[in-house]
């Protein structure tokens, strides 16, 4: 936290003083814990999926739906010991696992808390669900402690990255993590219809981006092939500062979203999940009201 290099930022802050790119000081902050029963279905099961939602980021995504805390920094104030908590909460809740809904900037009490946690009894699997802008230093402190990964892989092409996202090198930069991320815990596992263990790959269909998207699925198929599962998101909904930038201004169409699917089909790719129905709807947004945060 003195000279925090986490992420590709490489601010080098100290953060215990001052702010870095994420925004983020030295205390974890988070603005929901919640059963998400809106996720891939092998991370959902009965009892949905223990979404736990840390305030701050390292991207600047002009169409965040979650912008209020990834860069308003809306979220409470908890320790390591509460955050331990309300893991063995969530399993208390049936929760088919603990996902960490991007929480790059606090590795380190996230780890330590994990840690804690299982010494408690806590045996669920821990998701880690990122934007995938992050260093292969960092992710190696999360051998042996996460289990499954749910990278959102967003641009290949550095343009939009830029643009959209204030990201330099994105794909490069993402490329690399996931490879990490696969080396850490493998070929997909699924038991009981639930993943425990392995990786999805996220990736939301941008409008005027079906190439982007198509390239995507090229690389992640010629990399992994049938061991990791690729999630591709036609929610895109044009909040936030998305109306600023005309080419994103608008919902994505039916064509381009079936246009990136049936490109994946083509190719060969298997272990594929597709969203259907009208997704791109603020009401999916969650509601950030500090629930399941504090003590109770």
């Amino acid at each position: 936290m003195t000279g925090c290099e986490l992420c590709p930022r490489r601010c080098g802050v100290d953060r215990v003083n001052r702010l870095g790119y994420c925004r983020a000081d030295k205390n974890l902050r988070v603005a929901l814990v919640s059963l998400h029963k809106w996720e891939e279905p092998c991370l959902v099961g009965e009892g949905g999926a223990g979404t736990i939602f840390f305030a701050n980021c390292n991207l600047r995504c002009v169409y965040c739906q979650n912008f209020s805390i990834s860069q308003g920094g809306f979220g409470a104030t908890v320790s390591t010991e509460r955050l331990a908590e309300i893991f063995l909460e969530q399993q208390g809740r049936g929760a088919a696992n603990v996902e960490l809904v991007t929480p790059t900037h606090y590795t380190e009490p996230i780890c330590a808390a994990i840690d804690l946690a299982k010494a408690r009894g806590l045996t669920l699997p821990i998701v880690w669900n990122s934007n995938a802008y992050e260093l292969p230093e960092t992710l190696e402190h999360l051998r042996g402690r996460v289990d499954i990964f749910l990278p959102d892989l967003k641009y290949f092409d550095d343009d939009p990255a830029r643009t959209f996202s204030d990201a330099q090198n994105y794909f490069a930069v993402a490329s690399a993590a996931i490879k990490k991320m696969f080396e850490l815990v493998g070929s997909a596992q699924i038991h009981g219809g639930l993943m425990t263990r392995g990786i999805i790959v996220r990736h939301l269909v941008l409008p005027g981006y079906r190439r982007d998207a198509m390239k995507i699925i090229d690389w992640l198929h010629e990399t992994f092939g049938d061991a990791i599962f690729i999630s591709l998101m036609n929610q895109y909904t044009p909040v936030h500062r998305a109306g600023d930038y005309k080419k994103i201004s608008r919902p994505l169409t039916t064509f381009e979203y079936q246009s990136v699917v049936e490109h994946a089909a083509g190719i060969g790719v298997v272990n594929c999940y597709v969203q259907t129905g009208k997704t791109a709807d603020k009401a999916f947004i969650p509601n950030f009201n500090l629930d399941g945060v504090l003590n109770v």
